[in-house]
């Protein structure tokens, strides 16, 4: 048995300089900007939604979905049988493809509520 939600908007720029795109996504979504670096700004969300995350890429600039779980390997292997493709794997993180071509990343807990929320789901 494991446990999944999505976990984050992740939004990737390809941008020399990621302040001003953090500046524009904070305004629009009303989401202050929290923790940054050269290459991260987290976007505060509200305390029960998915977190908001601007990073600076090489590829050309996408939204993509992280899928928080308690067990990556469980996680990756059922979203596999689903139809997805393991696209590579980091320490970290895994990145797959949807059948629909669109890529998402399986992640440790990355939401303070992960263990106690209503909303995990639980797989067998």
């Amino acid at each position: 048995m494991h446990k999944s939600r999505l976990a984050c908007f992740v939004i990737d720029c390809q941008v020399d300089d990621i302040e001003p795109g953090a500046n524009f996504w904070a305004a629009a979504l009303a989401y202050p900007a929290g923790d940054a670096d050269d290459k991260y700004v987290v976007l505060e969300a509200t305390p029960t939604g998915p977190k908001m995350l601007l990073q600076k890429v090489e590829h050309p600039s996408r939204i993509h979905l992280d899928i928080e779980t308690d067990n990556k390997e469980a996680e990756v292997q059922r979203l596999e049988k689903l139809g997805a493709k393991i696209v590579k794997v980091m320490e970290r993180w895994v990145v797959m493809e949807a059948p629909t071509g669109h890529r998402f990343c399986v992640v440790n807990p990355q939401r303070p509520d992960f263990h106690t929320a209503s909303d995990v789901n639980v797989w067998e």
